[in-house]
């Protein structure tokens, strides 16, 4: 007897492992991917310009992270308290006009400088909705809490999806997997018909790319949550993010999916060190966990021995002051 219906996953056609340098941009999902890789000392770069929602702007940080475009300061806005960017989440916005701006350039040349071996880019489409600057036309990020008049909000078409991002699947991203993924997270303040309407956009729009560009996969987190996971005990309090135990079930997925079997084997033994350097001993100080933390590097030492840029700083240091 089933209770709940069971999602096949097939392989993805690329697999990650150690060797490889991942991109992931888009909504808070992408984020948690993200975490969930770097935890696992996966080389991954995160959302250099912070959480973005649609697809439109997701595509203009690539355009503009492949073409290592300038931040002008002539693209920061000023209210009444902060400096901010239209294409920047709120997290990079400062008093200080020179401080935002320096933020954001860091950001982007650290993500320029990384493109460069970039392998696998995870994209995570959050809503088809965008919001239009009035003045300048321009699909913005992020609003920064500006007055609504400024905008003018509009539903991106399957059309629209497929015109922007078919280009940049055959030029920027023509020599890179790249993994699609529509959020699960529920954008309640769009009303439940008008997110659903969104959603669906997003994956017609998706699968359109995936018919026209061998190199782009899909991985299903959407239809995880919404089917395999479809009770409110999977959302956090807000009833609008996965909850702990759902990201955890879905990154276990994706792992399956998209990660070399050979990686899960690595995958393992550092979260046995990770677990060990986390663990708290009855008594830090006897004999017994003094050859545990030596253990414990010549383990490390070895998977470094094979991976040369995996970074234990942190599990070395635990270890060491227990010696």
């Amino acid at each position: 007897m089933k209770f709940f219906t069971h999602i096949d996953i097939p392989p993805l056609k690329q697999q990650i492992d150690y060797t490889s340098r991942i991109l992931s941009l888009g909504s808070c999902f992408a984020n948690n991917i993200a975490h969930k890789l770097s935890d696992a000392k996966f080389r991954v770069l995160s959302s250099p310009t912070g959480i973005l929602f649609n697809p439109e702007s997701i595509a203009s940080a690539i355009n503009r992270i492949a073409t290592n475009e300038e931040i002008k300061d002539t693209e920061l806005q000023h209210d009444a308290e902060v400096w901010f960017s239209y294409d920047f989440h709120s997290s990079f916005s400062a008093t200080n006009r020179e401080q935002a701006l320096t933020s954001m350039q860091e950001a982007m040349a650290c993500a320029t400088s990384f493109w460069q071996e970039v392998d696998t880019v995870i994209i995570t489409f959050g809503t088809a909705w965008i919001y239009r600057h009035c003045e300048s036309g321009k699909v913005v990020a992020n609003c920064h809490k500006q007055p609504q008049k400024l905008f003018r909000r509009e539903l991106l078409s399957v059309e629209d999806i497929v015109k922007s991002w078919s280009p940049i699947l055959g030029n920027h991203l023509r020599d890179k997997h790249v993994i699609f993924t529509v959020s699960p997270i529920r954008h309640l303040s769009d009303g439940l018909e008008q997110n659903s309407l969104s959603k669906a956009i997003l994956r017609i729009g998706i699968n359109e790319l995936l018919k026209l560009h061998a190199n782009a996969s899909y991985f299903p987190s959407f239809e995880i949550m919404n089917d395999e996971l479809r009770d409110y005990r999977f959302y956090g309090e807000d009833m609008v993010h996965p909850a702990d135990t759902a990201i955890e079930y879905i990154w276990q997925r994706f792992a399956d999916a998209a990660i070399d079997e050979k990686a899960h084997e690595v995958m393992l033994k550092i979260d046995k060190i990770r677990q060990a350097a986390h663990h708290r001993p009855f008594n830090p100080q006897s004999e017994a966990y003094k050859g545990f933390c030596l253990a414990q590097l010549q383990l490390i030492e070895q998977l470094q021995s094979q991976y040369t840029w995996l970074d234990f700083a942190e599990e070395k240091t635990h270890f060491c002051t227990h010696l």
